[in-house]
C-alpha cells in the first residue's frame, strides 16, 4: 500500500486507529484458530459508521481486499488475514446507542462485548439471550457474523431469532440502514440474510436487539455420572420426554479436571466420569414441577449424585466452570482445536464415542464438552502446534469428525461458522448446485469478492459458478 493511501486512511481513523508496527500487528495474524495464521498489511479501528465507510470507499477504490474482526475469539478462522489485505476491527465502537426498556431492545455499535449488554440493562430487569462461552470477551458483532450460540440457546435461540436490525457498511462504503422499527417489512429479509454470512457481505457496524425480561425462578443442577454414556443418555431422554430447561450442557472427565485445576474451579467432582449441568426458568409451578421430572430422568439414568445451587453464587459459579471450559484446556496442552458440529440428538451418544475412537486411532488427547440441548457437539483436541505431525493428525481427526456428523444427518456448524476451517468439508455437505447459488448471493453483495476473501464457501465454487454465469442476464441464469 503506497504512502499516500496509508495517510489518507490515518486521516480518517486517527493515530490511535490504525496499527501498522510490525510487532502490533501480530496479535492480528489469526483468531482462535491459532493453526492458520497470516499477518494482514494494515489493521484500521473505526470508532464510527462515517469512519468505517470513509474506510471502505478508499479501500475499494484501491482494490484492497479486507477481513472484518470483532474481538477475535472465533474458532473457524473466519478472522485470519489474507497476504496484501487490511483487517478492519470494530474493538473501538462499543456504545450502548439506545435502551427501550418499554419496547425490550438495544440499539448498540458492534464492537460492544456481549455480556457488557446484558450489565447495560440488568438494572432493568431484561438481558440479551445468546451466551457464547465467550460472552465476556467476544463482540455482538463477531455474534452476528458466525450466529453464535450458546447453553441458554436451547431455549432461547441462536443470534438470528435476537436480531431486529442492523447498520451495513457494504463493500464499496455504502451505508444501509436496516433498523426500521415496522413490525413485518416488506420486501427481503436482508438482516437474516447478512446473519452468519461470516463477513462476506459487508460489516455491520450497528445492531438492533431484542431483550428478554429475566425470569421470576432460576433452579441449576449438576448431575454427576460415573461415564460420558450416561450423561448423553440422560439428554437424550430429557428431550424425547418434551422437558423444556434452558439449558443442558455435558463435561467429561478431562474437561472437569482441567476446569478444576484452572481459575474457573466450579467444585465439579474430579472423579466423575461426566457432569451434566442445566437449568430450569419460569414462573415457580413450572420450575418445581420441570426440575422434579428431570431429577427422575437423572436416577433413571444412573446419576451417582445430583446438586442444586444453593444461591445464585454457586449458580454463577457451576456456570463459570463450563463457560471457562476452552480456557482451562491450556492446563492440559499448549493449543487446543475445536471441533464445532451438530447432529440429531438421538444420536449424541454414538457420535460422541465416535469422536473417542477417532481421536484414540491417531493418538491424540480429547476433551469433550457440548450442548446437549442443541446436539451441538464440540470435541475438543489438545495439541502442540509445535509439533507438525501431531497438527497434521489434529487437522485429520477435525476432518473425520466433521464428515462423520454429516454422515450422521447433522451439519458443519452448530455456531462457529465455517470460516477457513471447514471449507473442504462444505464440499462434502452442500451439492456444487447448492454451492453456486451461494456464490450468486454472495456477488450481489460483493462483486470483487474482496470481503473476507477465501472464506465460507470454498474457491473452487466460486470460480465455477463466475465462469459459468459470466455474461449472462438474470433471465438467461433463471432459464
Amino acid at each position: 500500500m503506497n504512502a499516500k493511501v496509508h495517510s489518507e486512511l490515518r486521516a480518517i481513523v486517527g493515530d490511535r486507529g490504525i496499527v501498522d508496527s510490525p510487532t502490533r500487528i501480530v496479535p492480528y495474524e489469526s483468531d482462535g484458530l491459532a493453526i492458520l495464521r497470516q499477518r494482514p498489511e494494515l489493521v484500521l479501528l473505526p470508532r464510527t459508521t462515517e469512519e468505517t465507510a470513509a474506510c471502505m470507499q478508499v479501500l475499494h477504490r484501491e482494490g484492497v481486499p479486507i477481513v472484518p474482526r470483532g474481538a477475535g475469539t472465533g474458532l473457524a478462522g473466519g478472522a485470519t488475514p489474507v497476504e496484501g489485505g487490511v483487517v478492519i476491527g470494530l474493538a473501538r465502537m462499543r456504545e450502548v446507542l439506545e435502551l427501550n426498556v418499554e419496547d425490550r431492545f438495544a440499539r448498540v455499535q458492534a464492537g460492544l462485548v456481549n455480556a457488557s449488554l446484558t450489565r447495560a440493562c440488568e438494572k432493568h430487569d431484561l438481558f440479551y439471550a445468546p451466551d457464547p462461552s465467550s460472552q465476556r470477551a467476544c463482540t455482538l458483532g463477531g455474534n452476528i457474523a458466525a450466529n453464535s450460540g450458546g447453553p441458554h440457546c436451547f431455549k432461547y435461540g441462536n443470534t438470528t431469532q435476537h436480531v431486529l436490525g442492523l447498520v451495513i457498511v457494504t463493500h464499496d462504503g455504502e451505508v444501509l440502514e436496516l433498523t426500521e422499527s415496522d413490525v413485518e417489512p416488506l420486501g427481503y429479509d436482508l438482516v437474516g440474510l447478512f446473519v452468519g454470512s461470516e463477513g462476506t457481505f459487508g460489516i455491520a457496524t450497528e445492531i438492533k436487539l431484542r431483550l428478554v425480561r429475566r425470569p421470576p425462578v432460576v433452579e441449576t443442577l449438576l448431575a454427576i455420572f460415573t461415564d460420558l454414556d450416561s450423561a448423553c443418555e440422560t439428554a437424550t431422554k430429557m428431550i424425547a420426554r418434551r422437558l423444556e430447561p434452558s439449558a443442558i450442557e455435558i463435561l467429561d472427565k478431562l474437561t472437569i479436571q482441567a476446569v478444576e485445576d484452572s481459575v474457573f474451579a466450579a467444585g465439579y467432582p474430579r472423579e466423575a466420569g461426566a457432569v451434566l449441568l442445566t437449568e430450569v426458568e419460569g414462573l415457580e409451578e413450572e420450575v418445581s414441577a420441570t426440575s422434579e421430572d428431570i431429577r427422575a430422568i437423572f436416577s433413571e439414568c444412573g446419576a451417582i449424585e445430583v446438586r442444586t445451587a444453593r444461591d445464585d453464587a454457586e449458580r454463577l459459579s457451576l456456570w463459570a466452570g463450563r463457560k471457562g471450559a476452552f480456557g482451562a484446556m491450556g492446563r492440559v496442552a499448549p493449543d487446543l482445536y475445536v471441533a464445532d458440529a451438530c447432529v440429531p440428538r438421538t444420536k449424541l451418544g454414538a457420535m460422541v464415542q465416535q469422536t473417542v475412537e477417532i481421536a484414540k486411532e491417531l493418538n491424540l488427547r480429547l476433551a469433550t464438552v457440548f450442548h446437549a440441548g442443541d446436539g451441538n457437539l464440540h470435541p475438543n483436541i489438545c495439541y502442540d502446534r509445535r509439533d507438525q505431525d501431531e497438527v497434521r493428525r489434529v487437522l485429520e481427526a477435525g476432518r473425520r469428525i466433521l464428515e462423520s456428523c454429516v454422515d450422521a444427518g447433522g451439519s458443519l456448524s452448530g455456531e462457529h461458522g465455517v470460516g477457513l476451517e471447514k471449507l473442504e468439508q462444505m464440499e462434502y455437505q452442500f451439492a456444487a448446485e447448492d454451492l453456486a447459488t451461494m456464490c450468486l448471493v454472495r456477488d450481489v453483495w460483493d462483486p470483487d469478492r474482496r470481503l473476507n476473501p477465501g472464506k465460507l464457501i470454498p474457491l473452487r465454487a466460486c470460480m465455477e459458478t463466475r465462469a459459468a454465469f459470466i455474461g449472462k442476464t438474470p433471465q438467461d441464469i433463471a432459464r
